[in-house]
């Protein structure tokens, strides 16, 4: 449960990091360079994203929060894959940005309440 703990946090800082980005990038229209910038960012949250969905979808089926259910963990798992790489692109839909950053840090706060009661 700690390394869970752990997990989400660090995830949810790195989805600010991607927040950040996101408006800088919408500030001067510089695009991320692929293969210095983009790929090593997403191959380092791809990691970490893979092991925060192992660490949830089996803390989910042994604990069965309230609030929490396995579609969430899947969807926010796809959603931070694609915040990673997106944030980088100014021309990437603004109200999709933003919404799938929403859900995810909703999730991420409502695992880590969960996790902290």
């Amino acid at each position: 449960m700690e390394q869970l703990i752990y997990v989400t946090e660090e995830l949810s800082a790195s989805v600010e990091i991607m927040m950040n980005e996101y408006k800088k990038r919408r500030e001067t229209g510089a695009k991320g360079d692929f293969y210095q910038e983009v790929k090593p960012f997403a191959d380092r949250i791809k990691e970490m994203n893979d092991k925060w969905k192992e660490l949830s979808l089996d803390w989910i089926k042994t604990e069965r929060p309230k609030h929490l259910h396995l579609p969430q963990v899947m969807n926010t798992y796809d959603n931070i894959e694609m915040l990673s790489v997106h944030c980088f692109f100014p021309e990437s839909s603004y109200n999709r940005f933003i919404s799938h950053h929403q859900s995810v840090q909703y999730v991420l706060r409502t695992l880590l309440e969960e996790l902290k009661d």
